[in-house]
């Protein structure tokens, strides 16, 4: 597998796997993950270079190769989208052309890597061909994280009453390499930028897709209700994976093949 380090932000750090030329796939990974485990280790880099398929993967701050940023507001969605957008410029992708097949960038995001894909297309309709989002949700599963719970843990041990609190805890604090107080400050920098998925809409193709024991696969479906509602006569395409949890759907093989399909129509 071939790759290199070539696009540094001031606050992210861009991978760049398989070809050099043809339209690439751009990767969000997940909060309290990375390139390497979300897309290298969930073998999804191996996917893509074997369809022939260029591939630009970002680490979100805090996270994997990136710096953690001082400034809170270095962490919010709109700036990791200005990042990555400049990042695309950087690396020569080009504003979607119907005479040039290799013009603009496909997206695949997971969890809160879903919800950067989903605001990044409605934001960058000229720019944007199709999206993958996995593990979506038509809620933002960080709005209701208890902060000084998480902050009493990290500082002392102090157990979280709230499950959903503790089973992000528990997620991050997994990878020894994560940066507690950098991915807390993501939390509060999110928690600036609620995410409402009806205020800011993509109007390309979608492929939604998530695992049947997520328990945020229940809100996917209106996802798909609000693009078929405000986003013309593209309906999004959804995808349930059989005995799928949000944890494990990311290394799904049926997920990897719809994607790649569903891009290379």
């Amino acid at each position: 597998m071939s790759h290199s380090v070539e696009g540094r932000s001031s606050t992210l750090t861009a991978y760049h796997y398989g070809p050099t030329t043809g339209r690439p796939v751009l990767l969000i990974h997940g909060f309290a993950s990375s390139t390497e485990l979300n897309w290298a280790q969930a073998g999804w880099l191996t996917a893509l270079e074997t369809a022939g398929r260029r591939v630009i993967a970002v680490d979100l701050p805090g996270h994997g190769g990136s710096v953690a940023p001082e400034e809170l507001d270095e962490y919010t969605p709109s700036r990791i989208r200005a990042e990555i957008l400049q990042l695309l410029s950087d690396s020569g992708v080009r504003p979607l052309n119907d005479s040039d097949p290799t013009s603009g960038v496909d997206v695949i995001g997971y969890s809160l890597g879903a919800r950067l894909a989903w605001e990044f297309g409605a934001s960058q309709a000229a720019l944007v061909h199709k999206l993958v989002l996995g593990g979506p949700a038509a809620i933002d599963p960080l709005a209701s994280f208890d902060l000084e719970a998480a902050e009493r843990l990290v500082t002392s041990g102090e157990e979280i009453s709230d499950e959903s609190t503790a089973g992000l805890m528990r997620m991050a604090m997994l990878v020894p390499e994560n940066d507690m107080f950098a991915l807390l400050s993501m939390v509060r920098a999110i928690k600036t930028e609620p995410f409402d998925p009806a205020e800011s809409i993509p109007k390309m193709p979608v492929l939604l897709v998530a695992g049947d024991r997520d328990e945020l696969a229940f809100t996917m479906p209106r996802l798909a209700e609000i693009i078929a509602s405000h986003g013309g006569s593209i309906p999004a395409e959804q995808l349930l994976l059989p005995a799928r949890s949000h944890a494990n759907a990311i290394t799904s093989r049926a997920f990897k093949a719809a994607a790649i399909e569903f891009l290379g129509r």
